[in-house]
């Protein structure tokens, strides 16, 4: 029973992980396209590109975890949701931000190379903050069982 039951909450655990990280790795290559594109192409700073990057790849995110990594979770409304989502992702941008400017002007190193590093490890240290503050306080637990497939319906005779 023991076995059988830590089998099933990992399983579940890794499903979503699987998820997570195909939505997160979308939503990275939008990300790192946007910044690149803003940055090198418009010419913007390295800290307005990346704000930039990061809302437009939050939108996509959440619409990926909202409708297929976390589906089976309670859903307590869209506008709280998308809130805290963004709010939490606000939080973890502070990774990215502070991980480039700490490159930039503390290592004065500002060459694409050196800056799409300092976001990698920013966006490293971003994803476990996300995936764990969504479980907690955007995608909840559902208080009833969600049914894995569609009940049968009877058809009229």
């Amino acid at each position: 029973m023991f076995v059988k039951r830590l089998y099933e909450r990992f399983a579940s655990l890794v499903q979503e992980l699987t998820k997570f990280g195909t939505v997160g790795a979308i939503a990275f290559v939008i990300d790192t396209a946007m910044y690149n594109v803003f940055l090198f192409a418009v010419d913007m700073g390295a800290m307005t590109s990346q704000v930039l990057a990061t809302i437009i790849s939050t939108t996509f995110a959440y619409a990926g975890n909202r409708w297929w990594t976390f589906r089976h979770r309670e859903q307590s409304g869209l506008g709280r949701e998308y809130f805290l989502f963004f709010l939490l992702n606000g939080v973890a941008l502070l990774f990215n931000v502070l991980t480039i400017g700490f490159a930039k002007w503390t290592l004065e190193l500002d060459d694409p190379v050196s800056l799409n590093i300092a976001r990698l490890v920013g966006v490293g240290l971003g994803t476990l903050f996300r995936f764990w503050s969504y479980k907690r306080w955007v995608f909840l637990e559902a208080t009833d069982p969600i049914p894995a497939e569609l009940p049968e319906v009877k058809q009229p005779r």
